[in-house]
């Protein structure tokens, strides 16, 4: 697998990561050996950062990850993340005490004394963001950390973030049903030489080698909240996402294969992280030569804004950043 550059100044990882969220149950049940032998897949075609976080379980993804690092002695760059928190009434915490507690819990649970990235999951809009910005910069020069990002943020929060201390990755959703980021903060990223780290890059399954089925046991119940996945939209989504999976299989290729491929054709500093917890499905994720033929006809079959219905229901939106 071709590499690319975390940041300006990062290490050199696989062009595509893994999201570890389905370690922790989000979307279903699973096991640590599911989950061993679906890193022992990824880290065999060249995929060699792993994304996780603490509240994926909570803390399940962590530990299995980290048990996975000492059992086969591999040395992975790990991302984890932090500001989630199971409180109603304080779900978003980016307090720096807090989130230097946070890490050292997380450090704990991976068995390892650093990571090479440390998110704030969301921004909590009451704490300044050039405090979180100042912490990170203390924890990396504290050897805690090897660089910071931020999840599900605005382009003006980058630029307040990173003027402060440089952050190396901002991870929001991006895939060919969610394109915000198109508008203005992957150009940002670009601009600022910070990697952006695309989260659900398959549409939550959508284009998976199958259609993921809303009324499947395993479908999960975060799933379930999102506008997208409820009728009548879902008819809707499904016609429109069965004919890209067609235009796969005319290429005698899979769509989870096709739209990462897209994925990786919009810039070189875009990493996106598909996530499963069945190695047959990561099995799936070979780099294919995007064209501009076939991406044209990507953009008939799925144009800018195709999708029906929001991408999270009113509770899931309450901490992402809007910026359009």
């Amino acid at each position: 697998m071709k590499q690319r550059t975390f940041g300006a100044s990062g290490p050199k990882v696989g062009a595509i990561g893994l999201g570890c969220m389905s370690f922790g149950g989000f979307s279903g049940e699973t096991t640590t050996a599911d989950s061993f032998a679906a890193m022992d897949q990824a880290w065999d075609m060249g995929i060699t950062h792993f994304d996780t976080a603490n509240v994926y379980g909570p803390h399940v993804s962590e530990n299995v990850v980290g048990e996975w690092i000492a059992s086969r002695r591999h040395n992975p760059s790990i991302a984890t993340k932090a500001g989630i928190q199971r409180n109603p009434d304080h779900p978003v915490n980016n307090d720096p005490s807090y989130l230097r507690a946070e890490l050292e819990g997380s450090l704990q649970r991976l068995g390892i004394d650093y990571v090479d990235l440390f998110y704030i999951h969301r921004r909590e809009q009451s704490v300044p963001i050039e405090d979180v910005a100042g912490l990170m910069g203390d924890l990396v020069a504290q050897g805690k950390i090897g660089g910071w990002g931020m999840s599900e943020v605005s382009p003006t929060t980058l630029r307040r973030a990173h003027a402060e201390t440089p952050v190396r990755a901002i991870q929001n959703e991006y895939s060919l049903w969610t394109r915000q980021p198109e508008l203005g903060l992957l150009q940002e990223c670009q601009r600022l030489g910070v990697a952006f780290v695309a989260f659900s890059p398959l549409a939550r399954g959508v284009f998976g080698r199958s259609i993921i089925d809303p009324d499947h046991a395993d479908f999960g119940g975060f799933r379930k909240e999102v506008p997208r996945f409820q009728q009548p939209n879902w008819a809707h989504n499904k016609a429109q996402a069965m004919a890209f999976h067609r235009l796969a299989q005319e290429h005698g290729t899979t769509a989870p294969a096709l739209a990462l491929a897209w994925l990786l054709d919009r810039g070189d500093h875009i990493i996106p992280i598909p996530g499963s917890r069945h190695a047959s499905h990561i099995a799936d994720w070979e780099v294919i030569t995007m064209t501009p033929d076939l991406a044209a006809r990507i953009d008939t079959i799925l144009p800018v804004g195709w999708a029906w219905g929001d991408r999270y229901s009113e509770a899931q939106s309450r901490a992402p950043e809007r910026y359009c």
